[in-house]
């Protein structure tokens, strides 16, 4: 394909040639060995080590939804990466956090970006979310061949449904299957200990400010009870990625602003170790 026109200066004809709006469309015609689903797999041999994001949580607001992640990336019994990014943009107003195999979710990440924004060129307009939430399906599915192998990536999409005028969270499992859910929801292997302290504290009338405080509650809890999931650091200065997506799109927190949050939680949590308590009726 670039054989004719490399040192010419021209892209080659398949640059310049209408085609499909899917970026992962054009890479199986073109160049199908730069996907993941298209590698050759080394023979299964046991369950392979590799570095594992964990927590990620996500809760809507009237207004929007904040999603979030700890920074504690695991391997085994070992703690690989104290400092871990899970949480990221996909596009103006969506972002995805992953849990499983940091390195393949990571990669997976920069494809669903590059998917998004070339649909946007193509067709000159954004993909509804459900349709960002479908592609993201997609290549979750393609990756179930290193999945079996133990190398899953199990992440969790948030965005603003500008047609809608509010926040949507969607899960997925390890074949592709999409799920959305409503108010809350959590990934990683600390899902189930954030989930329960989601359940606990949420109310459909929270404000923005009180969201990103509930995520950070979940994460605590998470932290608590689950290994793998780091909680805040202060000593060495780590905190939650916390991301806040609207009507005016993504914003992530600061530094300072994600310090205040959980130090904030960690002064409360000296008072009351187990955290806040559902109201009782």
């Amino acid at each position: 394909m670039e054989a004719n026109t490399r040192g010419t200066g021209r892209l080659p004809a398949a640059f310049l040639t209408p085609g499909s709006s899917s970026f992962m469309d054009f890479l199986s015609e073109h160049q199908p060995e730069l996907l993941p689903g298209k590698r050759q797999l080394p023979p299964a041999q046991g369950v392979l080590e590799a570095p594992h994001g964990t927590t990620i949580v996500a809760v809507t607001f009237p207004g929007g939804v904040v999603l979030a992640g700890d920074r504690r990336a695991t391997m085994g019994n070992v703690i690989a990466q104290r400092d871990i990014e899970k949480v990221f943009p996909a596009d103006e107003y969506s972002a995805v956090g992953i849990a499983g195999t940091a390195g393949l979710a990571v990669e997976m990440v920069k494809l669903f970006q590059l998917e998004l924004e070339h649909f946007e060129k193509v067709e000159g307009a954004q993909l509804s979310l459900e349709g960002k939430a479908n592609r993201l399906s997609t290549m979750i599915r393609s990756n179930l061949g290193m999945a079996m192998q133990g190398l899953a990536v199990v992440p969790l999409f948030a965005g603003y449904d500008v047609d809608r005028e509010r926040g949507r969270i969607f899960s997925y499992d390890v074949t592709g299957g999409r799920s959305e859910e409503h108010n809350f929801a959590a990934t990683g292997s600390g899902s189930i200990f954030a989930r329960g302290a989601m359940k606990k504290l949420f109310r459909d009338d929270l404000t923005e400010e009180q969201a990103t405080t509930l995520v950070v509650q979940a994460l605590y809890d998470a932290a608590d009870d689950d290994s793998a999931t780091g909680g805040p650091d202060v000593a060495r200065r780590i905190y939650p990625i916390i991301t806040v997506i609207t009507e005016d799109g993504f914003r992530r927190l600061t530094e300072e602003e994600s310090s205040q949050l959980a130090r904030a939680v960690l002064q409360k949590r000296l008072e009351e170790p187990d955290g806040p308590k559902a109201a009782l009726l």
